[in-house]
């Protein structure tokens, strides 16, 4: 138990008062180092936080303090731990999963927003965050006939600051591209990467899907639209570097298949690949193979690319949080990359399958694949 809540044990008398000095006092959830204790304050019959951490049960139970109307958790977080979750409170035998109404951080993604906890050590990366100083680059949408679908396609490119059409750029494709630059902020960290010299002037062509699961689980229509036709379309409109090491491909959980399966089988159209917390599934998974029917184009792809890897790019960024359900298929696919020769970075963190976990890791991931005059190695 933590101090706080057993130093409030002892003065709780029955009233209102000893709570509301306590709750004045302290932010939440409270820290005290390791120590997290999440609190609740109002009428209920049960509360319970909901989290996303593989391997923990994904209800809590908070226990209430005497007859009052405050409740608490006390949980151990390693240090760097980030954590998004919702509040499950039962009021006449209802559940109604809110946010913290004591915890102000918030994060966002296409379902709505979660309640954030940050553990001691986390801190919002600076280069996240708009620089007054940092020149601003624009976001140009173009639009062309796609034969793989049969259709119109659009597709946002990001032009850096000093855009010149005299001069020739790498380029990076990116899956989900509007979920980037809205959740994870991906304008403003190329913004400030490419601002501190971390990563070079680049092109960055953002695609978007409306069905995602028939696209991007190895779909060849796909794969020959981001292989083939919206390169086509950029070499048409924009100056761009044609040497495969130039070309760079990305994508977060069933974009990272997505990204996989159009460099797979396309060899030599992309030089380097992103691939965040991605969605592979395998079969020899034993009782975890619990997505059904729908993951079967993954699960197709992953055991041909597993028995015949090839080599896709020359250099690949794989990433994924260890509180995700799919730390497991990420590490195990580590040690196959490596065995192609292909160069290889991975990286975990201390935290879930999200949108800001996924931008935490962006800039060690463009400016691995992307080195800038000024890059480093960051961790």
């Amino acid at each position: 138990m933590s101090l706080a809540i057993r130093e409030l044990e002892k003065t709780y008398a029955g009233d209102s008062e000893g709570i509301d000095g306590f709750l004045a006092e302290h932010s939440f959830p409270l820290q005290e180092g390791t120590t997290t204790t999440f609190v609740y304050r109002g009428e209920a019959e049960e509360v319970h936080l909901l989290h996303w951490i593989f391997g923990l049960e994904s209800t809590l139970a908070f226990t209430k303090l005497g007859d009052s109307d405050l409740w608490y958790l006390v949980m151990e977080l390693p240090e760097l731990s980030r954590v998004e979750y919702k509040l499950d409170v039962v009021r006449d035998g209802e559940h109604k999963w809110i946010r913290d109404p004591l915890n102000p951080l918030l994060a966002h993604d296409p379902f709505g927003a979660n309640s954030v906890y940050q553990g001691v050590g986390y801190e919002t990366p600076e280069w996240t965050v708009p620089d007054e100083e940092a020149r601003v680059g624009d976001l140009e949408e173009i639009a062309f006939r796609s034969e793989a679908f049969g259709e119109e396609r659009t597709v946002q490119v990001y032009l850096p600051a000093r855009y010149r059409k005299n001069r020739r750029y790498p380029v990076l494709i990116v899956h989900d591209g509007s979920d980037y630059l809205r959740y994870a902020g991906l304008k403003t960290v190329l913004d400030n990467l490419i601002f501190r010299l971390e990563i070079p002037e680049l092109l960055v062509a953002m695609t978007d899907s409306a069905d995602r699961f028939g696209e991007y689980t190895s779909n060849p229509n796909h794969d020959r639209f981001i292989a083939q036709e919206v390169p086509a379309e950029l070499e048409r409109r924009f100056p761009i570097d044609p040497d495969p090491s130039a070309w760079g491909l990305m994508g977060a959980s069933l974009g990272a298949v997505a990204t996989l399966s159009a460099a797979w089988r396309n060899p030599g159209r992309f030089g380097k690949l992103l691939m965040q917390s991605g969605s592979f599934v395998f079969t020899d998974i034993g009782d975890r193979n619990w997505r059904g029917p729908q993951w079967d184009g993954v699960v197709g792809l992953m055991n041909a690319f597993r028995e015949a890897p090839g080599r896709p790019a020359e250099r690949l960024f794989v990433s994924c949080g260890i509180y995700e359900s799919l730390i497991y298929e990420n590490r195990s696919l580590v040690p196959i990359l490596q065995a192609t020769g292909m160069d290889l970075r991975y990286v975990e963190a201390r935290d879930g399958h999200n949108w800001e976990n996924w931008r935490d890791r962006l800039r060690v991931g463009l400016s691995w694949l992307f080195p800038g005059p000024l890059w480093m190695v960051y961790e």
